[in-house]
């Protein structure tokens, strides 16, 4: 970025800061709303069961991955995937359902009432996924990819934990209007108006720099994307399911992330910031496969932690458990936010993206959240904790042996 602002290439620096804050906004939005204050909203005000909640929660993942994979087939088959501002207003028509939605969510009363607003809330995400992703080849270079992905990550994550200090439905539904309208604002004047900086935008995925991702392979494409989309799916699985049960244990949230003490929610989001900001040097500078060790070792690491403390019935926390917690989350999503790219060409990236962010990411985490809610009633947190650090550690020692016992990756070409 010192380098475009050097040579005063505003377009590109333009391009940079669209995109940060266009997925910082998504995924906070995400994290916030759709995955912690719908299951509060569930169960709190409609007076659903937590399994009922599960099934519909696993419902919404099932509906979302398989718009998600239709509507990036149908981008890649007519071409949109070149077509910049296509893009920008179909994000545009994103934004503004998402608000309608968010905003009438308060009136849906009763199970039947939830399952059709929760089938809006699919269609908006399968369509946003691709879409949004897709414009990584148009406003991103190659060489920086990682450091976007973690300012994206670091921007997200410090919002969601010093702003959010009431985890109820209403205070992520507040917040969330507050930050789609600005969107929505945003994106409406970019999709319709013309200037030079959006056409230089438009016109960037034809360069060398930006049009293939640095782990394509000639001949390999779809037997990594496939790996790679197991991989993503085991963490966001491992994830999901051992925060969702901490998440239903007072002792754990509010010595951390509910914290009533800003100075640690503060602390948390700054090991957040700096996991992300380590995480954009370690995937620029790593191949796949020391990636993966980090994430999984630190996850296995973090909940054998917890399974420690429960053991020793301690009456308080200790910082370093949610600081684990946070670099072990800040790692996977930069990965999450940049690898699919990293995979695709301008023609494949809509397609991709939606296969790897619907199947591992959307997939795992509300198939693991509704698992957590139903396990909440049967396993002690002690073993759910332990079935979790025992998926970690599994997840962990087969990457190890993929890392030992498996040919050796070609050196990354300098792009």
């Amino acid at each position: 970025m010192l380098e475009t602002l050097k040579t005063r290439n505003w377009p590109r620096l333009f391009g940079y800061i669209l995109f940060i804050g266009m997925m910082a906004a998504g995924y906070y939005y995400n994290l916030t709303f759709v995955q912690l204050g719908l299951e509060d909203f569930g169960t709190r005000l409609l007076g659903l069961s937590p399994s009922a909640v599960a099934r519909d929660m696993a419902c919404l993942a099932l509906l979302t991955c398989l718009i998600a994979i239709a509507f990036g087939w149908w981008i890649q088959k007519q071409g949109w995937g070149r077509r910049f501002r296509v893009k920008l207003r179909l994000s545009f028509g994103v934004v503004l359902a998402q608000i309608l939605l968010t905003f009438i969510c308060p009136f849906v009363t009763g199970e039947p009432g939830f399952l059709v607003w929760l089938a809006g809330v699919s269609v908006a995400l399968g369509v946003g996924v691709p879409v949004m992703f897709s414009m990584t080849v148009d406003l991103i270079p190659v060489r920086m990819r990682g450091g976007a992905a973690a300012l994206v990550t670091a921007c997200a994550y410090f919002a969601a934990e010093t702003l959010s200090s009431e985890w109820t439905f209403e205070a992520f539904r507040r917040q969330s209007l507050l930050m789609l309208a600005g969107g929505a604002l945003g994106m409406g004047i970019l999709a319709f108006i013309h200037h030079p900086w959006l056409d230089a935008l438009a016109r960037q995925h034809e360069h060398p720099a930006f049009a293939r991702g640095r782990f394509l392979r000639a001949g390999r494409r779809d037997r990594r994307l496939l790996g790679l989309i197991l991989i993503m799916f085991s963490i966001y699985f491992v994830d999901s399911l051992g925060f969702l049960r901490l998440l239903k244990t007072p002792l754990y949230m509010t010595g951390s992330w509910q914290s009533p003490d800003f100075e640690v929610r503060l602390f948390i989001a700054g090991a957040h910031v700096l996991g992300a900001l380590v995480a954009g040097v370690l995937y620029s500078s790593l191949h796949e496969r020391p990636l993966f060790l980090w994430i999984f070792g630190i996850f296995a690491l973090t909940h054998l932690q917890y399974s420690f403390h429960i053991r020793t019935e301690a009456a308080n926390t200790v910082l370093s458990m949610p600081m684990l917690y946070a670099l072990a989350v800040s790692l996977y999503t930069v990965v999450n936010f940049a690898i699919w790219a990293d995979l695709s060409t301008p023609d494949t990236i809509s397609l991709n993206s939606a296969l790897g962010v619907a199947l591992s990411g959307w997939t795992a985490t509300f198939l693991s959240t509704a698992l957590a809610i139903a396990w909440g009633e049967r396993l002690s947190l002690e073993r759910h904790i332990q079935v979790v650090d025992s998926l970690a550690m599994l997840f962990f020692l087969a990457m190890v042996a993929l890392a030992y016992f498996s040919p050796a990756p070609k050196p990354i070409e300098a792009s």
